[in-house]
């Protein structure tokens, strides 16, 4: 018995014994059921020693373990979802996911809070790299296998954001208005999956709210969604979960479906629920009954039972950790970094090649890597899927490893951020010359708190002020040394006024509040900026700073002071020009552009989908210079490549995380062939892409594309994008691939057989995608729909065969009518293909008579 079906049986059994444990929870008071329906802290719940449950311990996902430390320790950085989604590979995201096991246990974390299973439904959306495809099915796949594996180790995963949460604009208090049939069929089918095939322990409820045409509500109390749908028709039995500070009601919520309010402690229930209950608005035995999902959630992890101090939750966590420094850690271990090198190289998408890749490194002499990625790589996206990695693999340093006879010229060629860097601490001193600056804190009178604090020049948080602290005021000296533009900056949150050598360059009186965190401004605020010209003596600037202290409410308090410096001998017309100047010296010229932390985040979505900068004067200056030119895309979401097709070859290395230059030389060198194919739609020009923004209107964002999200709603509009959705080349070469057979199933399913040959002079890997079409157009149908897929390693000049299985949900709509899900009467054909836009001619399906009409079991 593997450890996942072990760890089933278990709680099975523990099911089985329930009789017994709803006595012991009946034993508990109110009061003590209650407090365990919130946390005690943000990311811990409350010990219960009367049912032996120790604190369960939660952090966030989901490309690594963050922990719940203060201080942020090292943890395995995987590439983000969409680059895993992209090698279409069930078993590369099942042995990440006994990664993250591992790395939760090390860490002493029991649950994370991920995958996030929402669907692309704009490119534009801030959280788009976070998320897996714009197709429900590959979404669904790839989620299960990787929240299987990871359950399997014995941790728990929280599926989320439960539900039309795919988008970030006022993402707290929108309603997603779509109907009843688009959610079934389209946004609540990967959760359906990953409930009913991985068995996922837990699911978030999202910020928004929903509107299905019938019942509408907040995600964190829709009665019908929670209660009829997600526990009731798919028989999820884990905790449904609150999105951090998404809950706003009492008694709706705790009747609506929620388990667990997050985070603590306080929030809407504790006393509130307690009073909820003895005034008779909310039955005990519902709150009985969350009790029990939690305790069965604690049954999974090893809660119940485990050796931990009861009394401590932040405890339990760092007592069960192991050596963070041991030099075998599991995060920087030979097999963690094979295995994250491998999937970075797998997940590259060839967008084209005229034949220069894969390059020899045994006949390459000399290479130009140029542009702003190349110097400073784009790894991870903002917000809360930060971690911080154990080493980082860079492409300067992997390409010298791979070519160690070629001359190599890197140079970053201007820039792609809009925010100078964190300033070197070295260059920060108090106004009496010690290193760091001084913090002083004030109450509601203004009166001062004790004596004012030196401060690291690094930190930019101050974290955990005192509660009855409401204002600050900085005093940092900026010593300025390098000659020319130097460009310096403060990065600020809430009610200020900054002075730079006594002039007030800036100042606000809005107040921040807990908002700041879940827009995600405070990653990247705001703040002056002046640039300074350093002649022959340093320059120093007095930088003094009135500060609200920011109350973030369960997230803390804290003062937002962000020192950025950048100096440059160069203006951006001599960098430029410096990096076209070497690739015309160069064999080969490796340009590596894309976004950064300031473009991709959770908390805002993107006004464009231009790269940003002047990164695309960069590529074609740089092409006229040698044709002989490499663009690498270092984006999670996609952009647009107006010199795409002049590109001699063109990789797109999405956020690649910790081994991100190992894995992009093996797939520039074939080492481990690039053979990833898109999860999304690549548009060719903005004004083609189907929804082009997440505007609420009135409150409200409207679906109104139905089930046409995203290659589907370019296949309705008839439009052509720069790359189709499972678009991907490799350095192999191929026939279209045929259908061989369509059989039925007896429960419904489809069999198809299909075959095809490598003509390539290489072995290769094949993603073949199989889809399903209407023969006669049905407005409320896509005009065809991924239904299944196989990978296959084909040897050069081989024939390789395969039988791809298509699910009955597959075939399926959902009836409002009948409430329910049948196989309707209209005639429907297989087209297989390596895209959804290079496909083989129509097959239809064979009779299926005993199928017409029935309703799914």
């Amino acid at each position: 018995m593997n450890a996942f079906a072990a760890t089933t049986a278990a709680s099975r059994s523990s099911a089985a014994d329930g009789d017994g444990l709803r006595s012991r929870i009946g034993a508990l008071s109110l009061i003590e059921k209650v407090r365990l329906l919130t946390g005690e802290t943000s990311w811990t719940l409350f010990a219960v020693p009367e049912l032996d449950l120790s604190p369960i311990v939660l952090s966030d996902g989901p490309i690594g373990i963050r922990g719940i430390e203060q201080v942020s320790t090292d943890a395995a950085q995987l590439p983000s979802p969409s680059a895993i989604a992209a090698t279409w590979s069930t078993d590369l995201s099942s042995r990440l996911g006994t990664l993250i096991a591992g790395e939760a246990r090390r860490k002493g974390i029991d649950l994370v809070l991920a995958p996030v299973v929402n669907l692309q439904r704009t490119p534009v959306g801030g959280r788009h790299f976070e998320c897996y495809s714009e197709d429900p099915l590959l979404t669904g796949v790839i989620a299960s296998s990787y929240v299987a594996a990871v359950q399997a180790g014995g941790v728990g995963m929280s599926v989320k954001h439960f539900v039309g949460n795919e988008s970030e604009t006022d993402r707290t208090t929108y309603i997603a208005k779509v109907s009843e049939r688009v959610l079934r069929e389209t946004y609540l089918a990967p959760f359906e999956t990953v409930v009913r095939e991985a068995k996922v322990w837990s699911v978030m409820a999202a910020y928004n709210g929903v509107d299905d045409g019938t019942t509408a509500g907040p995600a964190t109390e829709h009665d019908h969604l929670l209660n009829d749908v997600l526990k009731g028709e798919w028989g999820f039995d884990g905790v449904v979960v609150s999105d951090w500070l998404a809950t706003t009601s009492t008694v709706e919520s705790a009747l609506g479906g929620l388990d667990l309010v997050m985070p603590g402690p306080g929030g809407p229930w504790q006393e509130k629920l307690v009073r909820a209950v003895t005034d008779g608005l909310v039955d005990e035995s519902v709150i009985d009954e969350k009790v029990e999902r939690i305790v069965r959630l604690g049954e999974r992890v090893g809660a119940v039972g485990r050796r931990a101090k009861l009394s401590s939750a932040s405890a339990s966590a760092s007592e069960r950790s192991e050596s963070r420094d041991a030099p075998d850690a599991l995060h920087s271990a030979p097999a963690t970094r094979a295995l994250l090198r491998e999937t970075v190289a797998r997940s590259i998408v060839v967008l084209g090649n005229d034949g220069i890749l894969p390059l020899d490194p045994h006949v390459v002499e000399s290479i130009a890597l140029v542009g702003p990625a190349a110097v400073q790589p784009f790894v991870q996206g903002g917000g809360s899927a930060f971690v911080q990695a154990p080493y980082a693999s860079t492409p300067e340093a992997a390409l010298r490893e791979t070519f160690p006879a070629a001359r190599l010229e890197v140079l970053r060629g201007g820039t792609s951020r809009v925010h100078a860097p964190a300033i070197v601490p070295a260059l920060v001193t108090t106004p009496d010359g010690r290193p760091g600056y001084e913090l002083s804190l004030f109450d509601q009178h203004g009166h001062p708190l004790g004596e004012s604090r030196l401060v690291d020049g690094s930190e930019s948080w101050n974290r955990n002020v005192p509660i009855e602290a409401r204002s600050a005021r900085i005093r940092a000296v900026i010593r300025l040394t390098h000659p020319g533009s130097n460009r310096l900056e403060v990065g600020v949150s809430g009610a200020h006024e900054v002075r730079f050598d006594g002039e007030l360059v800036s100042s606000a009186a809005g107040i921040a509040n807990a908002n700041v965190i879940l827009n995600s401004s405070a990653n990247h605020p705001v703040g002056p900026a002046r640039r300074f010209v350093v002649a022959e003596d340093p320059v120093t600037v007095d930088i003094d700073a009135r500060l609200q202290v920011v109350d973030a409410e369960a997230y803390g308090t804290f003062v937002r002071f962000e020192l950025r410096h950048e100096s440059a001998d160069l203006d951006l017309d001599v960098e430029i020009t410096a990096a076209v100047d070497a690739a015309r010296r160069a064999e080969v010229a490796i340009v590596l552009v894309g976004t950064t932390e300031e473009t991709e985040s959770e908390g805002w979505d993107r006004p464009s989908l231009d790269l940003p900068g002047r990164q695309n004067e960069l590529v074609r200056r740089v092409l006229e210079a040698n044709p002989r030119t490499v663009v690498v895309v270092n984006a999670g979401a996609p952009v647009l490549l107006p010199w795409l097709d002049e590109v001699a070859a063109t990789l797109w290395w999405w956020l690649p995380g910790q081994e991100a230059g190992n894995g992009l030389a093996d797939a520039l060198v074939g080492r481990i062939e690039p053979s990833g194919h898109l999860p999304w739609t690549l548009p060719g020009r903005f004004d083609d892409v189907p929804v082009p923004d997440a505007h609420p209107l009135d409150g409200v964002i409207d679906y109104a594309e139905g089930g046409d999200v995203g290659y589907r709603g370019w296949d309705r509009l008839e439009r052509t994008p720069a790359r189709p959705f499972g678009f991907g080349i490799g350095y192999g070469a191929w026939n279209t691939p045929a259908v061989d057979t369509v059989e039925w199933h007896s429960d419904g399913s489809l069999a198809v057989s299909v075959h095809l040959t490598n003509v390539g002079e290489r072995d290769s890997r094949a993603t073949v995608q199989v889809y399903l079409e209407c023969l006669n157009p049905d407005p409320e149908r896509p005009v065809r729909w991924l239904a299944g897929f196989a990978l296959l390693d084909i040897g050069a000049g081989q024939k390789g065969e395969t039988c791809i299985r298509v699910p009955r949900r597959q075939v399926e709509i959902w009836s409002v009518q009948r409430n329910g899900w049948l196989i309707p009467g209209d005639d429907l054909a297989v087209r297989v293909g390596l895209s959804s836009r290079d496909l083989s001619p129509v097959t239809p399906l064979p009779d299926r008579d005993v199928f017409h009409l029935q309703t799914s079991q």
